[in-house]
């Protein structure tokens, strides 16, 4: 199955998709080594190559996201409210997005104008509040059938 998990910042998708390598799922955050473009979207040719794979777990949110979604088995959309995002941005590590206030504002009209378009896309969505990781995996595995 190939998956894609998406959601806003902060809402534990990198740490969602840290789990599931852990227990030896092939995974690609498209936050880091350069499948995002300077212009905030994905690389088309370089993710239209990785989603070649049968079996996958790719986490991001970019503008052109939609147009992979026929190449995904299922689109998990990680939510929580807003407060629990500025919170978790403001607290991580590793990570400078989110710090400062003009991100912050950002982030919350993300949530208002750019999360309803991602439930819509959804075939899945998971409360990214959880405390514990492990029922979310195997949420997002049973619901998207990644588990069998």
């Amino acid at each position: 199955m190939r998956v894609l998990v998406t959601g806003m910042s902060g809402v534990g998708k990198s740490t969602l998709l840290a789990e599931l390598g852990r227990r030896g799922h092939a995974t690609v955050d498209t936050d880091y080594d350069g499948w995002t473009r300077p212009d905030g979207q994905w690389d088309e040719g370089r993710m239209s190559r990785l989603l070649r794979r049968p079996d996958l777990v790719v986490s991001g949110t970019v503008a052109n996201q939609g147009r992979f979604y026929d190449r995904f088995d299922h689109v998990v959309l990680l939510t929580a409210p807003l407060a629990t995002l500025l919170e978790r941005v403001g607290k991580r590590v590793g990570n400078p997005y989110g710090k400062k206030p003009e991100h912050r504002s950002e982030i919350a009209r993300y949530v208002e104008e750019v999360e309803p378009l991602l439930r819509r896309g959804a075939t899945l969505v998971l409360d990214g509040r959880r405390a514990d990781l492990a029922d979310t995996v195997e949420e997002l595995l049973r619901g998207s059938g990644a588990g069998q």
